[in-house]
């Protein structure tokens, strides 16, 4: 732990540290406690992932606007307990910058709030929950005058997924589209062919002018939110994906697990089935916290945004399944194919109650 303290020793920090130790089961980033001694905060000392996210500087440039803007909207409104409310960053000592590079890793600090709970839960009651959150964390970026940039460009770009899959089958560099069970993987092009066009609703109206982009957390899960003792949302965590975004991507992303009942990799794809309820209680809270900006477009379409990610993430699993498992983890050959039916029966599912979410949302004020 002696270059952990070296590293968060960097920053511009209060206290004497007294302990360094492991913080959460994140799977991108390295997180510490840092416990200093007497009445000092406690930090908590993050390695940023700069193979995913390669402009660090892009990237602690876009959460330093955001937490500013929202501690700003605090202080309006007349909030109390604001450090426990928004993240705050520690500058580090010298640049002034909130990160650091030793030996070509990059660090970051923030202040650690106390007394506070994660829950991985996915229940009707923490998915209203969630919707609120992020819907409210949107509304409060509404109207930031500072330009941001993505983390990771087209990363919710349905049209460049379609076209780095039409890539992938033209070059099968596993041969995979020539084996035993051919077949099958013709079958799900041609299922993922015929809804292509509709599923690129969203690059279609932006094109017309019809559909902003806004600035979404683009990584919508329930853990994601950090809930006071008594059990009120203190704020939203995790900012590395906060970029231009349409609102379907927190909206959509959200459902995609969270309405699935069983594991995106799953082989039991008879178990797949998109959960009405957890959609009602979603969208009741995003309604609920997107009502000052959300327009009558985003809103109709979000069943669209209910069906479009389960179908992206379908795509991006079979585009590399052809590729030969070169983007995600596998553990065995046929993994990303199972992921592949397990999110394109999710897609049909949800397809399947457009006209019911239609309903649910026409009804919600």
């Amino acid at each position: 732990m002696k270059e952990l303290r070296e590293i968060a020793g960097m920053f511009r920090m209060d206290g004497e540290i007294k302990e360094i130790k492991p913080l959460g089961n994140g799977l991108i980033n390295d997180t510490y406690k840092v416990i200093t001694s007497g009445e000092s905060p406690d930090y908590v000392l993050q390695r940023i992932n700069n193979a995913i996210f390669k402009d660090v500087d892009l990237l602690q440039s876009n959460i330093e606007a955001v937490t500013a803007h929202i501690r700003r909207k605090l202080v309006e409104a007349g909030e109390k307990d604001i450090d426990r409310k928004v993240l705050t960053f520690v500058p580090a000592e010298g640049s002034g910058r909130t990160y650091v590079e030793q030996d070509g890793k990059f660090w970051r600090l923030s202040v650690f709030i106390d007394n506070a709970d994660t829950f991985e839960s996915v229940t009707p009651e923490y998915s209203e929950y969630a919707g609120e959150a992020f819907g409210d964390f949107e509304a409060k970026l509404a109207d930031i005058d500072v330009e941001l940039g993505e983390t990771i460009p087209d990363f919710h770009n349905m049209e460049l997924r379609l076209r780095q899959l039409v890539e992938a089958v033209s070059k099968d560099a596993a041969g995979r589209l020539h084996k035993e069970g051919r077949m099958e993987l013709e079958s799900i092009l041609a299922d993922i062919d015929a809804n292509a066009e509709d599923m690129c609703l969203a690059e279609q109206l932006h094109r017309q002018g019809r559909l902003p982009k806004r600035i979404c957390h683009c990584d919508t899960k329930v853990n994601n939110m950090m809930f006071d003792k008594d059990g009120s949302i203190l704020c939203v965590i995790d900012l590395d994906t906060v970029m231009p975004s349409y609102v379907f991507s927190d909206f959509g992303d959200f459902l995609r697990t969270a309405a699935n009942p069983v594991a995106e990799d799953s082989p039991e794809t008879e178990k797949v089935d998109f959960d009405m309820e957890i959609f009602k209680a979603f969208s009741r809270g995003y309604i609920r916290g997107t009502k000052s900006f959300l327009t009558p477009l985003e809103r109709q379409c979000l069943p669209y945004a209910a069906c479009l990610f389960p179908f992206m993430q379908a795509v991006r699993f079979f585009t590399d399944y052809i590729n030969g498992d070169t983007y995600y983890r596998t553990d065995y050959p046929e993994h990303n194919l199972v992921r592949t039916r397990n999110q394109m029966k999710l897609f049909h599912s949800a397809l399947e109650k457009v006209p019911q979410m239609a309903e649910w949302i026409s009804s919600l004020s």
